[in-house]
């Protein structure tokens, strides 16, 4: 009787063992494919941070000595957000820009410096400040915003300004965040700027596009 068992009795004992390795096989699934947990979110850089990841101006010394505003040519680069002053193929001096963000990217293809001016002001943004010179309002736009009583229309300054378009794009002068952020102009470092206002002239070419 007890030989009679023993097929029935195997036969549960192997179903056991299958099912305990089944069992096991699905929670190290569930495991591995299961719900993952949310990542945490990490916090938005601030200004300063995207700054230092850009590598600072930098000049060719032994090429500057040969450069004139006769010789040289700027190129501006908006993937890398640089601006190159150069001798023909030759770098002279590169350095950070910011270029127009969305809605207002900086215009692209061959353009030439229209005007030199080293104390511009924008006609278009700005502030409204008050008889005392106190800001009242900052960053309007002449184009949307209408002056509060009292007060008065100062453009925002852009030092070391070359106008590239009769619309008043140009570079200059102003905050690099590290990535574009100006209305359509060429933001620059103040080292740069003044460097390529001074090998630049009326007629300069400067090529700016993908580059």
């Amino acid at each position: 009787m007890a030989a009679n068992l023993m097929p029935g009795t195997l036969r549960i004992l192997l179903c056991t063992i299958l099912l305990t390795g089944l069992a096991s096989s699905i929670s190290a699934q569930f495991r591995l494919f299961g719900p993952r947990q949310k990542p945490t979110p990490q916090p938005m850089r601030k200004a300063s941070a995207y700054i230092s990841r850009q590598e600072p101006f930098k000049v060719n010394q032994s090429l500057l000595k040969q450069a004139t505003p006769d010789n040289t040519r700027i190129v501006v680069s908006i993937p890398k957000q640089r601006a190159y002053l150069m001798i023909g193929d030759q770098v002279i001096a590169d350095g950070p820009i910011s270029s127009g963000k969305r809605g207002h990217e900086s215009p692209q293809g061959h353009l030439r410096v229209l005007e030199k001016d080293p104390d511009h002001r924008s006609n278009l943004y700005g502030d409204f400040v008050d008889s005392s010179g106190r800001v009242v309002r900052a960053g309007v736009s002449t184009r949307s915003d209408a002056a509060p009583s009292g007060t008065h229309y100062v453009g925002a300054p852009m030092t070391w300004f070359l106008r590239l378009t009769e619309e008043g794009v140009g570079m200059h002068v102003g905050i690099l965040p590290g990535y574009p952020a100006s209305h359509g102009c060429i933001r620059q470092s103040p080292d740069g700027a003044k460097l390529f206002y001074q090998y630049a002239k009326v007629g300069t070419p400067v090529d700016v596009g993908e580059y």
